[in-house]
C-alpha cells in the first residue's frame, strides 16, 4: 500500500509539473494586473513560502517530508534544521485560500459525506431489489422493463441530468418546486430545528390524508386485482399530470398537460401492474403519501414553518436523485448477473431438488455467493465518501469536496491538490484492503494465509 501510494501522489504532481506554466510563482499570478514591484513581491513570497523556486523533485520530497510524521525538520526559510521521530503530520496552507488544508477539508468532509450518507444506502436497496428480482424472473415482463429502464438511466450523463432538472423543476419557466443552487437558504438557519405549525388541525389534517393516502394504496396492492388497482392507479397518475400541465406558468398549456396526463397515468399503471408486491406497495404507499400532503396543503389555514431539517431535505432531493440514478441503474445490472449465474449453478439445482424453498435458495445460498462482485465495487465507495461528486456539486453550487478539487486543480494549488489526492488514495488503498478482508467473510471458500 505505501508505494502504491506514493506512486499515485507522484503521477499527479508529475502531471502538474508537466503542464503548461508548471508548479511556480509565476504561474500563480499570471493574469493579475498587478505593478512590477507588487508582482516581484509576491512572487518572492510564494517561492519562500512554498519553495517553488526549488526543482519539481525537491519540491516533491519536500512535500513528502511534511506529511510524514517522521522526517526532517525545517526552520523559518524552509532549510533543514534537524531530524525528528516526533515532528508530526502537516497537509500544508492552501495557496488559493491562504488557509491552512486540513482546516478547508475538514469544512467540506461533512457536507460530501451528508450527500452520500443519503445516497448510498438508496443505490444498494434499489438496486438489490432490482437485480435479484429481474434474475429470479428472467425473460419475464418484470426482467426485460427493468432492463430497458435501467439502460436508459445509465445512458444519461449525470451533467445532462443535473441540468434539466434545474431547468424543469428549479426555474421560473417550468415548475419552481426546489431551489436551484445550495444545501440551505440563509433564512433557514435562524428557523427551529424542526418543521412545526401554528395550528395543531392543521397537523391532524395533514396526518389523516396522509395516513389515509397510504392505507388505501396499501390496501389496494395488496388485496386488490390487478385491473382495480391498475385503474386507481392510471387514474392518479393521470389526474397529477394535468395538475402538473396545468400549473405552468402562462396560458393554453392543454396539450402539455395532456401528453403529461398520458405519461403519468401509464407509469402509475405499470407500477401497479407489476406483480413484485414489495416493491409494488412502496411506491404505491409513496404515492398515497404523496396525493394526501397535496390535498391537505391547500386546506390548511395556519401558518407553517418548514425548519431548518426541511429546508435541508428540500434542497438535497434534487441532487441526491442525480446522484442516485446512474449508481443503481449499474449495480443493479452487476447483481442480476451475478445472482443469474448462481441461479444456474449446481448447487442451486442441487438444493431446489432436495426440496429446499425457492426464497430459501435465493436469499441464503445464492445471493451469499453473488456478493463478491458487490464487494468489489463497495471498495470504491470509501474514497467516493471523501472525494465526492465533482459534477453533481459543480452544477448545484455545493461546496463540497468534489467543488474543492476542482477549484484547487484550476487555481494550481500544489498543497491542495496533493492533499486530496493523497487522502483519496488512502482512502482507496484502505477500501481493497476492507474488500479482501469482506471476500473471506462472504464466501468461505476465500482464505488468506
Amino acid at each position: 500500500m505505501f508505494p502504491t501510494l506514493i506512486g499515485i501522489t507522484l503521477v499527479v504532481f508529475i502531471v502538474m509539473a508537466a503542464s503548461p506554466g508548471g508548479i511556480g510563482a509565476q504561474s500563480l499570478i499570471e493574469g493579475q494586473n498587478l505593478e512590477p514591484q507588487a508582482k516581484k513581491a509576491l512572487e518572492d513570497y510564494y517561492n519562500r513560502r512554498y519553495g517553488l523556486d526549488q526543482p519539481p523533485p525537491v519540491q516533491y520530497l519536500r512535500w513528502l517530508n511534511n506529511i510524514s510524521p517522521i522526517g526532517f525538520t525545517l526552520d523559518e526559510s524552509n532549510n533543514v534544521d534537524g531530524f525528528s521521530f516526533t515532528k508530526g503530520s502537516d497537509l500544508g496552507q492552501s495557496i488559493r485560500f491562504g488557509r491552512p488544508v486540513l482546516d478547508l477539508i475538514a469544512e467540506r468532509v461533512p457536507i460530501t459525506l451528508l450527500l452520500n450518507v443519503i445516497t448510498i444506502p438508496i443505490i444498494y436497496a434499489v438496486a438489490i431489489a432490482i437485480g435479484v428480482r429481474a434474475a429470479s424472473q428472467r425473460g419475464q415482463p418484470f426482467d426485460l422493463g427493468s432492463s430497458v429502464t435501467i439502460l436508459g438511466l445509465w445512458s444519461i450523463p449525470t451533467m445532462l441530468a443535473g441540468v434539466l432538472l434545474i431547468g424543469f423543476f428549479a426555474s421560473d419557466q417550468y415548475w419552481r418546486w426546489f431551489p436551484t443552487a445550495g444545501l440551505n437558504r440563509r433564512e433557514a438557519l435562524d428557523m427551529p430545528f424542526m418543521p412545526h405549525w401554528s395550528s395543531v388541525t392543521d397537523l391532524l389534517l395533514l396526518f389523516s390524508l396522509m395516513s389515509i393516502g397510504v392505507t388505501a394504496l396499501v390496501i389496494a396492492s395488496l388485496k386488490y386485482t390487478v385491473r382495480t388497482r391498475m385503474l386507481w392507479m392510471g387514474l392518479i397518475g393521470t389526474g397529477l399530470g394535468l395538475a402538473m400541465g396545468h400549473s405552468l406558468p402562462g396560458g393554453d398549456n392543454d396539450v402539455i398537460a395532456i401528453v403529461l396526463a398520458a405519461l403519468a397515468g401509464a407509469a402509475a399503471a405499470a407500477t401497479a401492474y407489476t406483480d413484485y408486491a414489495s416493491f409494488r406497495t412502496t411506491l404505491m404507499g409513496i404515492t398515497g403519501a404523496m396525493l394526501g400532503l397535496l390535498l391537505a396543503w391547500p386546506l390548511m389555514q395556519g401558518e407553517f414553518v418548514r425548519g431548518f431539517l426541511l429546508d435541508r431535505i428540500w434542497h438535497l432531493i434534487l441532487p441526491v436523485v442525480c446522484l442516485s440514478y446512474g449508481g443503481f441503474a449499474f449495480l443493479a445490472k452487476l447483481t442480476r448477473t451475478a445472482v443469474l449465474e448462481n441461479l444456474l449453478a449446481d448447487y442451486a439445482r442441487t438444493a431446489r431438488a432436495k426440496g429446499v424453498p425457492d426464497q430459501l435458495v435465493l436469499w441464503r445460498h445464492v445471493f451469499r455467493n453473488s456478493l463478491l462482485p458487490l464487494i468489489t465495487v463497495t471498495a470504491t465507495l470509501l474514497p467516493g465518501l471523501l472525494a465526492g461528486s465533482v459534477i453533481v456539486e459543480s452544477i448545484f453550487s455545493i461546496d463540497g469536496m468534489g467543488k474543492l478539487a476542482v477549484e484547487s486543480v484550476k487555481a494550481r494549488d500544489r498543497e491542495l491538490v496533493l492533499s486530496i489526492t493523497f487522502i483519496s488514495g488512502l482512502l482507496t488503498l484502505a477500501g481493497y484492503l476492507i474488500a479482501d478482508i469482506c471476500y473471506a467473510i462472504a464466501d468461505p471458500r476465500v482464505s488468506y494465509d
